[in-house]
């Protein structure tokens, strides 16, 4: 099955062009209404009073060409077909409709198609009196033998100093010759682990081997030159700048960093980062990316073009432009760090007695203890089964605390912070961040003045608001909250009782709101009580009992 989002694959050209067109940032971009056939995207506000810079090619290399029209970069993009030329007469009208007295540069892929049909086009407009010239850019150096190297992601270089040119009123020859310069001065080399996969066909067959990258492939997805065994981003970082440092010699660059189409960002990040800890780091003074320049569909690979630096190349590299593609280039530079202190979120606390508190505080965590098996009995008919051995991991951790007296019993506030750090340390999953926000909340709530039972809800109501989770959701709160409501307004007997019927009306609800229950069907959850609002139940029964 294709990969691919598209209505009609006739019209996938046209409609991908409309989209170009009504997204245009800068609101400057238009179709010329010529021919469905013929796609030109030009500049809305051109006025014929410069040098026109015309590039394009096949579609599918987004935002490439269209992209990168707009003041100070291209006039005009012809757009073809999926990796396909545009027409002689597609070229030909674009040439005609933006070209005024200065004169026109085409700027062309060195792709046979390319050449030709600009070529031809460029001829033909000769014949009204135009003044054309073109550039072919051969950028590619995966095959070094080859006296017709391919034009890929260092055309957007191109694009940009040429554009610069005209739009500083540069005459045509002049506007030429520093393209032509730019030609000569960029290199580029592509790796990708898959090929791209086109509208209406299968998925790739999986020409390149898993866990092998191919060097050197085209943006048309042609074969590579050669095949390297690795996914280890800073080998292959390492494999593409040594030949492109033999091109650049010791010169300053500017590098781009081309995604083809398919690679993350968090990839492409990473990729940036071996760069720029790569043989190459000394010489680079601009990166430009990383971002998708001249992709490939959905080619799952990128490239880097090195550009040899000149002051020239540098001012019209760095100069703004009104395109949708261009990425501002970043002047290199090491890691930015800021020293920082380490926090240390710990509580201080100083151990006291309260025998009252002692007992209550014995009386639950032996009570979790207890139900661990029960409650994990529970939590088997309705979620994983471990929330028994989750509150008695936290019980057991604070019964130890208590029995070596390491407790600040007599300061309730304290006492509240330190059980929530070390439920959050101990108890692990959700469940362990939960009781932690719950307790910490309140224990805040007792330091600044509010009653224990005021405080305890405060700490609810956070755990309700970070969790999710709500009265009628068949979780703890179902019996935490009426209890502790309970508490606040009639005391701790009365408490119990509501503590005691919240858990048991978990029982009778068919859709659990949050938690692992809420992926169980309610056949599974009828009758069974929540083993989280059985757990608050029994310790609120526990501690009237002493």
């Amino acid at each position: 099955m294709s990969r691919f989002f598209f209505n009609d694959r006739k019209q996938l050209v046209n409609d991908a062009v409309e989209g170009i067109v009504l997204s245009a940032p800068h609101g400057n971009l238009v179709r010329l209404d010529i021919d469905p056939a013929i796609r030109v995207i030009a500049r809305g506000d051109w006025d014929k009073s410069r040098v026109a810079v015309i590039s394009g090619g096949g579609s599918g290399h987004e935002p490439a060409h269209a992209g990168f029209v707009g003041k100070g970069m291209l006039t005009a993009a012809v757009c073809g077909d999926l990796f396909a030329s545009p027409s002689v007469d597609a070229v030909l009208n674009a040439i005609v409709a933006v070209t005024g007295d200065r004169g026109c540069l085409l700027i062309v892929k060195n792709y046979t198609g390319d050449r030709l049909n600009f070529g031809l086009a460029a001829e033909k407009a000769k014949r009204y009196g135009l003044k054309v010239e073109m550039v072919i850019v051969a950028d590619d150096i995966a095959l070094p033998d080859n006296k017709q190297p391919r034009g890929i992601a260092g055309t957007a270089l191109v694009h940009k100093i040429a554009g610069y040119a005209a739009e500083q009123g540069k005459s045509l020859s002049e506007v030429r010759n520093i393209a032509q310069q730019a030609c000569d001065n960029v290199f580029s080399l592509g790796v990708a682990m898959q090929s791209c996969n086109l509208p209406g066909s299968d998925e790739d067959e999986g020409r390149i081997k898993p866990g092998h990258v191919e060097l050197g492939l085209g943006i048309h997805g042609e074969p590579g030159a050669s095949t390297l065994d690795s996914h280890n981003s800073k080998s292959i970082i390492d494999t593409l700048i040594t030949p492109l440092q033999e091109k650049v010699g010791d010169a300053s660059v500017a590098v781009l960093i081309n995604n083809l189409g398919g690679v993350s960002a968090l990839e492409m990040a990473l990729l940036t980062k071996e760069l720029a800890h790569s043989a190459l780091h000394k010489q680079i003074s601009w990166l430009i990316g990383p971002a998708a320049l001249v992709s490939s569909l959905d080619m799952k690979g990128f490239s880097l073009s090195l550009l040899k630096l000149t002051p020239a190349f540098e001012k019209a590299l760095r100069a703004e432009v009104e395109t949708l593609g261009w990425q501002v280039p970043v002047a290199f530079a090491p890691l930015k760090t800021v020293k920082h202190s380490k926090i240390h979120d710990s509580v201080e606390v100083t151990p006291s007695e309260n025998a009252q508190v002692k007992t209550l505080l014995a009386a639950a965590t032996r009570t979790l203890i207890e139900l661990e098996n029960r409650l994990n009995a529970l939590d088997a008919k309705v979620g994983d089964g471990d929330t028994g051995s989750t509150f008695a991991e936290g019980a057991r951790d604070i019964e130890q605390l208590l029995k070596a007296g390491k407790l600040p019993l007599n300061d309730t506030a304290q006492l509240l912070q330190l059980t929530g750090e070390r439920l959050a340390t101990v108890m692990g999953g959700s469940s362990g961040v939960l009781m932690s926000i719950f307790f910490t909340a309140a224990g805040q709530a007792v330091h600044s003045g509010k009653t224990l039972p005021e405080a305890l809800l405060g700490g609810l109501q956070q755990m309700k608001q970070y969790g999710g989770a709500d009265i009628g959701d068949r979780t703890l709160i179902d019996a935490l909250q009426p209890a502790l409501e309970a508490l606040r307004d009639k005391g701790l007997e009365a408490a119990v009782e509501a503590a005691k019927a919240g858990a048991e009306s978990t029982a009778k609800m068919q859709k659990a709101g949050a938690g692992r229950s809420s992926y169980v069907n309610k056949e599974n959850l009828d009758g069974v009580t929540d083993p989280g609002a059985v757990a608050v139940a029994e310790v609120f029964a526990a501690i009237t009992r002493g």
